[in-house]
């Protein structure tokens, strides 16, 4: 029997698939336009940067040097749903094999942060929980790009995980019910 996913895992399969069935109801048309409201940026630049830094976490995690500058930058996935709907669900499909995966094993990152862009030192988990907020605030920003095209939202799209289960221990507290 497989070993069930470690919650970090879970969060990262669910926010991804988030994105997958968004891109299954969003208008084609919406998904490439640029706005002024939103800085020149795109549904589908959103999307493949999130996309750049997932494939750089599976492609070199097994290496044990995750590079987040070392993205492909691809312009078909911004500009192609469909395309990014492929990679989405491969993205998907390799989180779901790392069930089972030792997650506090150490591994050496870096981005350019503005500074130096150094390797520094973490572990899968970490870049897993880097991964989850990272991808949380920018589906945040597309969820509001939507609402203000006029494009209703699923409920918790953008919302980290942790604000959702605060959420629902509201809705379930004593105080909520009077």
């Amino acid at each position: 029997m497989p070993e069930a996913p470690d919650p970090v895992i879970d969060d990262n399969i669910r926010c991804v698939t988030q994105a997958i069935e968004l891109l299954s109801e969003l208008p084609p048309d919406r998904y490439a336009a640029k706005g002024e409201a939103s800085l020149g940026a795109s549904i589908g630049g959103h999307i493949r940067h999130n996309i750049d830094h997932y494939r750089s976490f599976l492609r070199q995690a097994e290496a044990g040097r995750i590079d987040y500058d070392d993205r492909s930058r691809e312009a078909t996935i911004e500009n192609d749903p469909a395309a990014a709907y492929q990679r989405l669900h491969g993205i998907r499909c390799a989180l779901e094999r790392f069930a089972g995966a030792d997650l506090d094993r150490a591994v050496e990152v870096k981005m350019d942060c503005g500074c130096s862009g150094e390797w520094s030192r973490s572990t899968l988990r970490r870049e897993l929980q880097f991964l989850l907020s990272h991808t949380v605030h920018h589906y945040a920003i597309i969820a509001m790009m939507c609402r203000s095209a006029g494009i209703e939202m699923p409920e918790g799209f953008g919302v980290a995980p942790s604000t959702l289960k605060y959420r629902a221990s509201l809705a379930d507290s004593p105080a909520a019910a009077r």
